[in-house]
């Protein structure tokens, strides 16, 4: 199928690796040219190298900005010129009770997680319609609907996302500007695995023996294993196409079954 992605602009941020780099590749394979994002410039460029290896031809970028540092974001918005698609991908991700997570923590995460995505939007949505056509995507998580005991911090800025993207759809009446939000379940992404590693030395219990065990608890999975990142890139592709017109405003699961909801 010809999702009709060829010349189109994209930025994804968050993209050196896991769910974001799979997304830029996916992009890049579909003829789209990417800009991707990291916080350390060697690793944007080791990304953008590993990229042009694995996608000949691609046309593919990197602009390093933290977006902790409200100086690295005015820069990175300042050098990114029109797009024609937005992934929001970047965000802080963790494991930790909720009587640990200090005033400084929430502020960080709302301010990575959800701001992230407000101040990029903000900068580009106005372009888009001007010209009648855009998209911008929000790499949300089903726990923005199950909030994990475990993670507030996080399910509230993925509950924040949610609502961010469906008020924003709300102003491309009348265009083809589009925005939607993507409710990922349990996706083993490499900051997954890095705490999936961590848990396993501290239990002394081998990472694929802890994997099984974290699937099996989870009762409401179908899918009954991780996502892969490639599976999330795979819905990105279709609602950043021209073909996925109709879908606006929209919170689409790509979640394993692990919401028991209808909708």
């Amino acid at each position: 199928m010809d999702l009709k992605l060829r010349e189109k602009r994209a930025f994804v941020s968050g993209s050196t690796q896991g769910i974001g780099f799979a997304i830029a590749k996916a992009l890049l394979v579909e003829g789209a040219s990417v800009i991707i994002n990291g916080r350390h410039e060697d690793k944007v460029q080791a990304a953008v190298q590993s990229l042009s290896t694995e996608v000949p031809g691609a046309q593919v970028s990197g602009i390093a900005a933290d977006f902790e540092r409200p100086d690295e974001v005015s820069r990175l918005l300042g050098s990114l010129g029109d797009l024609d698609i937005l992934v929001n991908n970047v965000g802080l991700f963790g494991v930790t009770p909720f009587g640990d997570i200090s005033d400084d923590d929430w502020h960080r995460y709302f301010d990575v997680n959800v701001m992230s995505g407000v101040r990029l939007s903000r900068h580009i949505l106005t372009g888009m319609l001007a010209r009648k056509w855009g998209r911008i995507i929000f790499i949300g998580s089903e726990s923005g609907v199950n909030i994990p005991a475990d993670m507030v911090h996080y399910g509230m800025t993925k509950a924040g996302m949610m609502a961010v993207s469906n008020g924003l759809s709300k102003l491309t009446r009348g265009t083809e500007v589009t925005v939607n939000t993507i409710l990922g379940g349990p996706t083993y992404s490499d900051g997954v695995a890095e705490v999936i590693d961590q848990i396993s030395k501290a239990q002394g219990m081998p990472t694929d023996q802890l994997k099984a065990a974290i699937i099996a608890g989870n009762q409401t999975s179908l899918l009954q294993r991780f996502i892969e990142p490639r599976e999330i890139a795979n819905l990105v592709l279709y609602l950043a196409s021209p073909l996925s017109s109709a879908t606006n405003g929209a919170a689409i699961r790509a979640d394993g079954g692990v919401l028991t909801t209808i909708t």
